[in-house]
């Protein structure tokens, strides 16, 4: 999905969500990966809440879990937070950074929508889905 529609660029977004016992299947939103292939631009905005994550598993690491949502927002920014991705175009960080994966820190499905601001997007859908 592409394009511009009525002024407003077309973006993606992916949910971050934390799975501390993946064979429970419990999960908090703890961020958010926002892409707007029309503006190149990716970034991710996150926010663990501590208190809910040790509801579901008392012995979760959370400092782990925070340094996996720190790689994520590294990877969106490029450069040698990055690492491997550190060459990549936004697009495919996006990509790498959405595909299906069972640790702890997984992303949610894919959803689209419209935008006149990309960059506030990272914001707004923190506060409306994980805060």
């Amino acid at each position: 999905m592409t394009g511009r529609h009525n002024g407003r660029d077309v973006f993606e977004y992916a949910l971050l969500r934390v799975v501390p016992r993946v064979e429970r299947g419990e999960q908090i939103n703890a961020g958010v990966v926002v892409y707007c292939q029309a503006k190149g631009y990716v970034a991710a905005r996150v926010h663990l809440d501590e208190a809910r994550l040790l509801a579901l598993d008392p012995a979760a690491d959370v400092a782990g879990v925070r340094a996996a949502l720190r790689a994520v927002e590294g990877v969106c920014l490029g450069g040698e937070r990055a690492g491997q991705a550190a060459c990549d175009d936004p697009g495919r960080r996006f990509r790498w950074l959405i595909a299906p994966r069972s640790t702890i820190v997984q992303p949610g499905p894919v959803h689209a929508g419209l935008t006149a601001d990309p960059e506030a997007e990272p914001e707004r859908l923190l506060d409306l889905l994980v805060r």
